[in-house]
């Protein structure tokens, strides 16, 4: 059959062969002869085949046959895959599958939580019975093993990192652990208590080693405090005997004056060694003191060797334990009842303490070795380190009496005022004792002048000097401690005597002056520090000990206190001169006596604060001060006086008198600001004359003159430039006229040749 299906090149079945030209066309006769052509060739064809066909009949016979099997098969599968769908439609079988698997798997589910409850239960079970179990073996006597059953069972049940979502019964069995652990608590502690025993009468202590406790015979202390140490409860266990072991032996041994010797005594049995006893014998020489430190040592050595041997039997953990129990209240009696108070009162005996220091290191180097303390921890090392320090504990204290001293001298100190200030004659005291008044009259440094300073400033002054020159002969850290002493003792001042005379600063008085020379006289001391001592402070310290820094304070707390004085005199003085009412109507016999008064009352205040400050206050600083106080009253009365805008010609006379007589009661007191001021001129000190430092005194005098002028008088003197000088300005004087004379030609005349003045 293949040359049927060979390819038919249909130009071969053409006459021509001449087939180059693509584009040629064919004619008619091509065209009939290759449809002739094609009708043969395909006859051929069909007769092949049918021959083809004919000798293989048998094998299409087959191959029909077979596929009408195959098809009438699918027919069947088909009917089949139609019934089955139509029975998994009407009933779904997937759904009774995965019925099927759940019910499987609550069922697996199910047997593995009774498998885990059943094993729950047998763990529950097992515990309790080896609860029960150690409750068995502390009836028995057993303690070991008890205590053993304990730590494991505390691990089973997780005591003490319990989870909200654990079953109950797990609580349950841990109250019951609880419960067990307290009763061989419990126990374990009456157990040492009758082991160790503490007999205050016969001064001894009994160690018993076969013991009887509720029933229980023939328990030895080594199995007791095994015991308590796999339980966890060594510490609490022997709790109690620490305590009565510094209470009743160690305390008695630092604390008495002689030294007690320890006697050990044995008690053997009839196998093994029954009781051990410790007495305590106070020595019979009452002579014999610990002033080494070496007795005391010796016999709290004694202490913890039977402590070491008898009562913890050797075992290193177990002394540790007791150390760590008693050893920081032991070191701490030592501290205050012994060390602290043989530190060195004097800086050159610090060399003797060495001896006490070596016998420290060793008593420490004997608790080490018993391992009753720790020889890695320093903490430990408490007496050495305090020894080696008692250069520091020496300042220290030195620091702290220094401190008091100064308290104690600030807050007895009653500031009072001396009666001379001259320094010339002894001054009486409010006891009546005389006192040498250079206790109050000192010299400053930097002002060349004195000042009275009370003897609380003089005498702390002394304690600092005093602190400071041992600064230059200490070591280092003595130094450091007594610079800091030297700084707070001057601080000490700062702090209490402000809180101690804060009524008295609010009033005029002459302690608010004291104080303020007493700050003055500080300050000044105070920078005086670097000159004089400072070159001879060990070399160590010069770079940090300064003082400088406090001078500033206490020269501003003296100029506030002065300033805060200034200020309380001048609002007394303002509330005076408010009575007078402005002087007006001062013709009037009643305002006139009202103005009089108030002039009196600042007469009054001025004249007391002259008492006050002129003996007590630097010649400087009272020129100063004073001057200041007066020229607020004198600007006052002027300015009151300028601003009337009438007065009467009887009222200019009254208001007049009232100038001059209050100048005329103040004289003494100008006087002596002027013999002050020419005082200072005549030393160098270049003061300035008294008009400059009172400007408004030249005004008020010019202004009574004023009272009592002609107009022309007034011109003249305005056009001279007299006024003028006299602080007086163009306003002032244009308002005077105008509420003294009446109008007229003649003051229209003056007031336009006064404004007319080239100032």
């Amino acid at each position: 059959m293949e040359e049927l299906f060979d390819t038919i090149n249909v130009r071969d079945l053409l006459s021509t062969h001449d087939l180059t030209d693509q584009t040629a066309p064919l004619t008619a006769p091509d065209l009939r002869l290759l449809i002739s052509r094609l009708e043969f060739h395909s006859l051929q064809i069909k007769s092949k085949v049918q021959s083809y066909i004919a000798s293989h009949h048998q094998d299409f016979a087959s191959l029909f046959s077979l596929c009408n099997d195959t098809v009438s098969r699918t027919d069947e599968i088909s009917t089949d895959l139609s019934d089955i769908l139509g029975l998994i439609s009407y009933r779904p079988i997937d759904k009774e599958v995965k019925e099927i698997i759940d019910e499987v798997s609550a069922k697996m589910k199910e047997a593995r939580v009774k498998k885990e409850l059943l094993e729950l239960v047998r763990a529950i079970v097992e515990i309790g019975e080896r609860l029960k179990g150690v409750k068995e073996a502390l009836r028995d006597g057993r303690l070991r093993f008890a205590a053993e059953e304990l730590r494991e069972l505390k691990k089973d049940l997780r005591v003490g990192d319990e989870n909200a979502s654990e079953p109950l019964v797990y609580g349950l069995l841990r109250k019951e652990w609880l419960v067990c652990f307290e009763e061989i608590q419990e126990l374990l502690v009456k157990f040492v208590e009758s082991a160790v025993c503490f007999e205050k009468e016969s001064n001894r202590v009994l160690v018993k080693y076969q013991l009887t406790v509720d029933g229980l015979d023939g328990i030895e202390l080594r199995t007791v405090l095994e015991a308590m140490e796999v339980v966890g409860i060594l510490d609490y266990g022997l709790a109690k005997v620490a305590d009565l072991t510094i209470k009743y032996v160690i305390s008695p041994a630092v604390s008495y004056g002689s030294p007690i010797t320890f006697v050990e005594e044995l008690n053997p049995g009839p196998e093994k060694m029954s009781e051990a006893i410790l007495r305590m014998v106070p020595s019979v020489d009452d002579k014999i003191e610990n002033v080494d430190g070496k007795t005391i040592y010796s016999g709290i050595i004694q202490v913890v060797k039977f402590i070491h041997k008898r009562i913890c039997l050797q075992n290193g953990s177990w002394v540790r334990c007791f150390g760590r129990l008693t050893w920081p209240r032991i070191s701490e009696l030592i501290i205050s009842n012994f060390l602290s108070k043989v530190v060195p009162e004097d800086a050159s005996k610090l060399a003797d303490f060495q001896k006490i220091i070596d016998h420290t290191s060793e008593f420490e180097a004997a608790l080490k070795e018993m391992m009753f303390i720790s020889a890695s921890d320093n903490k430990d090392a408490r007496l050495s380190n305090f020894a080696e320090n008692v250069e520091v504990h020496f300042a220290s204290r030195k620091k702290t009496e220094i401190l008091a001293k100064a308290r104690n001298l600030l807050l007895q100190c009653d500031f009072a005022v001396p009666q001379e200030s001259t320094g010339k004659d002894p001054i009486c005291q409010n006891d009546g004792m005389a006192v040498d008044s250079s206790e109050h009259v000192v010299d400053l440094l930097f002002m060349s002048e004195r000042c009275v300073v009370t003897i609380a400033a003089s005498q702390l002054m002394k304690l600092v000097h005093q602190i400071l020159q041992d600064i230059c002969l200490s070591s280092t850290r003595v130094a450091f401690e007594f610079y800091h002493a030297a700084r707070d003792a001057v601080l000490l001042y700062e702090a209490i005597v402000p809180v101690k005379l804060e009524r008295q600063l609010e009033g005029i008085n002459q302690v608010a002056v004291l104080m303020h020379n007493d700050c003055l006289y500080l300050s000044q001391e105070i920078l005086g520090f670097a000159f004089e001592y400072h070159s001879d402070f060990p070399s160590s310290i010069k770079e940090h000990a300064v003082f400088a820094d406090m001078a500033p304070r206490f020269h501003l707390m003296a100029e506030e206190i002065l300033q805060r004085q200034i200020q309380i005199v001048i609002f007394n003085l303002r509330e005076a001169l408010d009575g007078a009412d402005g002087f007006q109507n001062t013709h009037q016999i009643q305002q006139f006596e009202s103005a009089k008064f108030s002039i009196e009352q600042v007469v009054f205040i001025l004249e007391k604060v002259h008492i006050i400050w002129e003996p007590l206050l630097l010649p400087s600083t009272y020129n100063r001060s004073m001057c200041t106080v007066l020229e607020s009253v004198f600007s006052r009365i002027t300015r009151d006086i300028l601003l009337l805008d009438d007065m009467a010609a009887e009222e200019t006379l009254q208001l007049q008198r009232l100038i001059n007589l209050m100048l005329e009661n103040l004289s003494s007191l100008l006087e002596s600001l002027a013999a002050v001021n020419q005082k200072g001129k005549t030393e160098g000190d270049f003061s300035r004359p008294l008009d400059d430092l009172i400007p408004s005194l030249c005004k008020i005098s010019k202004l009574a003159e004023l009272l009592d002028m002609p107009l022309r008088s007034i011109t003249a003197a305005w056009e001279s430039g007299e006024l003028l000088s006299c602080g007086f300005t163009l306003s002032e004087i244009e308002d005077f006229i105008k509420a003294i004379f009446a109008d007229s030609t003649l003051r229209k005349e003056c007031l336009w040749r006064i404004e007319n003045v080239p100032l």
